[in-house]
């Protein structure tokens, strides 16, 4: 195949991915409104768990003055445990009195002579309100769902999620054209290995994809709401800012499990050895930890997290590449004689 047809190839190869992809945009459309508030669930635990943390802190500094109030063991109980948020209001007696329907005397403070029209001073109107302490369950309280702060914001992010939907329905086929064009430039003898390698990249990816929602997002997030708690900064995640990390993440970490694949193809087409995967491994190591800095966001939780499962699966490759040797081809015979 000549340079001019390959580059045919792939522009084919292109116009079929994205033709996928819309495909699979179109879909995406419609159930955008569910991918939309299931990706926010990690994002949600994450923050329901900082706010429990901070009432459970809050109340634990003021449990023994509500028990002195003779505040209902149960909620005392139920606050302590990070289940109920207080929050606290200044308020004048006389005037829940009278939103209440009760004769405003009773509420304490004194009243101001019928037909009086003076006017209380501010010092001793702030002198008479009295705090209160109104409760709510910690996932009505606020702080606990990402925010828009623009007009068409939610408008993007339900353009985004559709086009997630999209690549995530469209990956097969977008994988088995990358591998057609792959395969283009491959000898006759080496074509046959798309075969193979055409559901374990898919695989490899749905995996890492996978891993990113299953054991990545939890403790990246707690990470990160650490630092929160220790500079005293309330989170307030904006939506379009946590699906930019929904989109980068996986993907970064389903293009990153495909090392093992990589390291079975230059095996099988003669580019490395096993000897020489299992004399670099060290630098290989090294190098995985450099990829999953440039991988993930700044912080050294998703680069261990991400640089952890590659070294597994280094090893993993070295494995494939003995339990699945490559074999001899004609070519190999007529560079021998030839040398």
């Amino acid at each position: 195949m000549t340079f001019g047809e390959h580059l045919e190839e792939l522009r084919v190869c292109l116009w079929r991915a994205v033709f996928g992809i819309m495909m699979g945009f179109i879909v995406g459309i419609f159930v955008s409104q569910w991918v939309v508030q299931w990706i926010q669930t990690p994002l949600k635990n994450a923050l329901l768990e900082y706010r429990a943390k901070q009432a459970a802190t809050k109340v634990d500094e003021r449990l023994k003055e509500f028990q002195e109030a003779g505040y209902d063991p149960t909620i005392a109980e139920e606050a302590s445990k990070g289940r109920l948020a207080p929050k606290r209001y200044l308020v004048s007696p006389q005037e829940l009195a009278r939103q209440i329907g009760l004769d405003p005397d009773t509420a304490g403070g004194s009243s101001t002579a019928e037909g009086s029209s003076t006017q209380p001073h501010a010092t001793s109107l702030a002198s008479q309100l009295v705090e209160v302490t109104l409760w709510q369950p910690v996932e009505e309280s606020e702080g606990v769902r990402a925010t828009s702060l623009s007009i068409h914001e939610a408008f993007a992010v339900y353009i985004k999620a559709a086009l997630l939907v999209g690549l995530v329905l469209a990956s097969p086929w977008v994988f088995y054209q990358v591998w057609s064009f792959v395969a283009a430039g491959l000898y006759p003898h080496e074509k046959k290995h798309i075969h193979v390698f055409l559901p374990i990249s898919l695989g490899l990816f749905i995996a890492g994809a996978a891993t990113v929602f299953l054991f990545v997002f939890a403790p990246v997030l707690n990470f990160l709401f650490m630092f929160n708690e220790m500079l005293g900064i309330d989170p307030d995640p904006r939506i379009s800012y946590w699906l930019s990390f929904v989109l980068m993440l996986p993907l970064g970490f389903g293009i990153s499990f495909q090392l093992p694949l990589v390291m079975l193809f230059l095996e099988r087409i003669g580019i490395f050895t096993v000897e020489t995967y299992l004399g670099s491994w060290r630098v290989a190591v090294l190098v995985i930890f450099v990829i999953a800095m440039f991988l993930t966001p700044a912080d050294p939780t998703s680069m261990v997290l991400m640089a952890g499962p590659l070294t597994i699966l280094y090893f993993g490759g070295i494995l494939m590449c003995l339990f699945m040797p490559r074999s001899q081809s004609p070519y190999d015979e007529l560079d021998e004689e030839a040398g």
